[in-house]
């Protein structure tokens, strides 16, 4: 009996914390696939005034981001069009954010526009969650220098990174793959990049890990 050949998955989606590599590994697999690209929001008005810490614009900067997000992913139209398409966010993940930023009375009124928008929002065949230790975080962030992000603070970046972990640890709605970034830096390093890339197009089922040890 012959096994059944390996299909690449239609719908790959890459996540992780600010800094990981989420968009370099989207763009690359996605021209290794010829597949669609889903950008995550970018030019968020709030995110700035977030960072500075300005009263209000954590539920301003939560809700455009909720808004954009199941925009782009409900206009994929997955069952119209079979090209396969890679996805730099989890619609999933916003929720992460919006309980470490919001305040209960915020919540609530999040939480009912929320669970509007989650039943309509195709699941992805595979996620690729980018994790890398906080520290290594902040170094990437300093050094790409974005001025919106100068003033995230390293105890911000610290709850993010194990808002990931608790997420990702009870993940369950698709496959996934779990890469630990911190040795390597495929942004920098074409090798590392083409290792990782290598991984993916191997098969995932249930939950898997891979642990690049990176320049020898």
């Amino acid at each position: 009996m012959t096994t059944p050949a390996f299909k690449t998955p239609r719908h790959i989606v890459i996540e992780g914390p600010i800094r990981v590599g989420k968009s370099t590994l989207a763009k690359a697999l996605a021209e290794s696939l010829h597949a669609r690209r889903v950008f995550d929001c970018e030019d968020n008005p709030f995110l700035a005034d977030f960072y500075a810490e300005k009263p209000g614009s954590a539920f301003s900067s939560q809700m455009y981001f909720l808004i954009e997000r199941f925009r782009r992913l409900n206009e994929l139209r997955l069952e119209e069009n079979p090209t396969p398409v890679v996805s730099d966010f989890l619609f999933e993940k916003d929720k992460i954010f919006a309980y470490i930023n919001l305040n209960n009375e915020e919540l609530k009124l999040y939480e009912r526009y929320y669970e509007i928008f989650a039943p309509s929002v195709p699941a992805p065949d595979l996620v690729i969650y980018l994790q890398a230790k906080p520290e290594v975080l902040l170094k990437r962030v300093s050094k790409r220098g974005v001025a919106a992000e100068s003033d995230i603070s390293p105890e911000y970046l610290e709850a993010v990174s194990q808002a990931y972990e608790h997420f990702f640890f009870r993940y369950s709605a698709s496959n996934l793959l779990v890469v630990d970034t911190s040795e390597i830096d495929f942004v920098e390093r074409n090798q590392d990049l083409q290792e990782l890339l290598q991984r993916v197009r191997l098969p995932v089922k249930g939950t898997q890990y891979f642990l690049p040890l990176g320049p020898t």
